[in-house]
């Protein structure tokens, strides 16, 4: 009997009405999802509550429990509400007012929209360009003064209410953690959710800012900041050195930046993510035509695959999943690919990278071992996900990461790393029964099987409370 196929990248789905139902939600989850998405932009509270339970209940039906995310909302800008839709012509001269109901200068001839944030006429100048829609319709600056931000349509479009605004370039000085966000990562805290994204990160002071948030109401979940606009990518290191996880997020990245640059930005993400060992996710238009039809464009297959090829931890589906018509086809479709490119990648796999800590070179000397030794698995034994997550940094070549564990939040933490699939088990006694438990379970659930051969991570507490850190190598009786 074949063992079940491995996959390592990991699948992030975000709930929408396609999807929240408790009996799609057991499907999603059997059928490989690893992490529910809660996109709070426009969430509420009862909801909120109701359908993380839901999830956890859905884990439970499927046998296979999985992690939910938070999306916050983050600082935003948009237009106000309009009667009807503005039709915006090329060359139109339009204004931005930035305080509901001002008074308008020659109102008969020039059209508006109000803006939501009042300290936009100090934030923007002249020359500056404005995207409305997802960048649909693009206007530059002409002038400003009082409440008016007066511009000159270039892209033509139809206006409604409340579009979304980016600034290329401009530094906006709105918080990164608003009320809204408080309020919604509270919720989010009191169900036990397992991490945050943090929306528009523009540097590591965002993500200090919500850590202490969490700190101060005893949270262990985990940050995953957002990279959207310009500043993003000029703190870049910084922000992936004070995060717990990246998302390169392209839909707004690649409003903010020349298209071009998106790809080159999304690999040096991926790059700098792997060399300090940080979680990241690829998010936005992954299967986008799957929202209406059952199979993807070949462009799309193509943008999945280089996406497992750069060895990015999570592939996310976002509309896809919240209003398309094929979710477990998405879901299906990623796995499909994931699968068959992570195959390519073992037959020609690079050297495990390299890393200061003495700690992450005992993780090192394991992944070498692993890969030497034809077929074998790496067992991890862990509590906090620290030992995972040191193997999975060094992305072994073959051998996958089976984590046992004591901690159901470990567990879902380690829903998002890269080649680990977690297992738990409770509770931890001596190593040497708690191996053969773990051995004994896992052979039980068909994971493993006589003759496999483990390389077996883990650290034992010594008298003095020492730690020992421990590598064997054995064979499944």
């Amino acid at each position: 009997m074949s063992l079940p196929s491995f996959r390592r990248t990991k699948i992030i789905a975000t709930l929408g009405p396609a999807t929240e139902s408790e009996a799609m939600l057991v499907q999603l989850i059997a059928a490989g999802v690893d992490v529910i998405r809660l996109n709070m932009a426009h969430a509420k509270h009862d909801w909120t509550r109701e359908v993380i339970r839901r999830v956890r209940r859905a884990s439970a039906v499927a046998g296979r429990e999985v992690a939910v995310m938070m999306d916050i909302k983050g600082p935003e800008i948009r237009t106000g509400d309009l009667t009807v839709p503005l039709e915006l012509k090329v060359g139109e001269i339009f204004d931005f007012t930035v305080k509901p109901g001002a008074e308008r200068e020659r109102a008969e001839e020039i059209r508006s929209v109000d803006v939501n944030y009042q300290n936009l006429i100090n934030d923007i100048h002249v020359g500056n360009t404005v995207l409305v829609d997802s960048g649909l319709i693009r206007l530059e600056v002409l002038e400003k003064h009082d409440a008016h931000i007066r511009c000159r349509v270039l892209t033509p479009g139809s206006l409604s209410s409340r579009r979304h605004i980016n600034l290329p370039g401009v530094h906006v000085n709105l918080p990164s953690f608003t009320e809204k966000d408080r309020g919604d990562t509270l919720v989010g805290i009191a169900e036990g959710i397992d991490f945050v994204a943090l929306s528009f990160v523009r540097e590591a002071a965002d993500i200090l800012q919500l850590r202490a948030f969490l700190k101060e109401h005893k949270s262990r979940a985990r940050i995953v900041a957002k990279i959207e606009d310009q500043s993003a990518i000029d703190n870049l290191d910084e922000i992936i050195s004070a995060t717990d996880a990246l998302m390169v997020a392209r839909g707004d990245l690649g409003i903010e930046v020349p298209f071009e640059e998106l790809p080159v930005i999304q690999r040096r993400a991926v790059k700098t993510c792997l060399a300090i060992g940080r979680p990241v996710i690829i998010a936005t238009h992954m299967l986008e035509s799957m929202i209406g039809q059952p199979m993807p464009t070949r462009a799309e297959i193509t943008d999945v695959a280089n996406a497992v090829f750069e060895q990015a931890d999570c592939v996310m589906l976002s509309g896809e999943t919240t209003v398309g018509r094929f979710p477990l086809e998405c879901v299906a479709v990623l796995k499909t690919i994931a699968t068959r490119i992570e195959e390519e990648l073992a037959n020609d796999f690079p050297e495990p990278a390299v890393f200061l800590a003495e700690r992450m070179k005992i993780y090192r000397s394991a992944v070498v071992l692993a890969n030497e030794v034809s077929g074998s698995t790496l067992l991890a034994f862990t509590k906090h996900g620290t030992t995972a997550a040191g193997l999975a940094a060094h992305r072994p070549a073959r051998a996958g990461i089976l984590a046992v564990t004591d901690n159901l939040e470990t567990l879902r933490h380690l829903r998002m790393v890269r080649s680990v699939e977690p297992f738990y088990l409770a509770p931890f006694t001596d190593p040497e029964s708690t191996l053969e438990r773990a051995i004994t379970s896992l052979v039980s659930i068909g994971r493993l099987r006589a003759g496999d051969k483990l390389v077996i991570v883990s650290d034992v507490q010594a008298e003095n409370n020492r730690r020992i850190d421990s590598i064997q190598l054995r064979t499944v009786q």
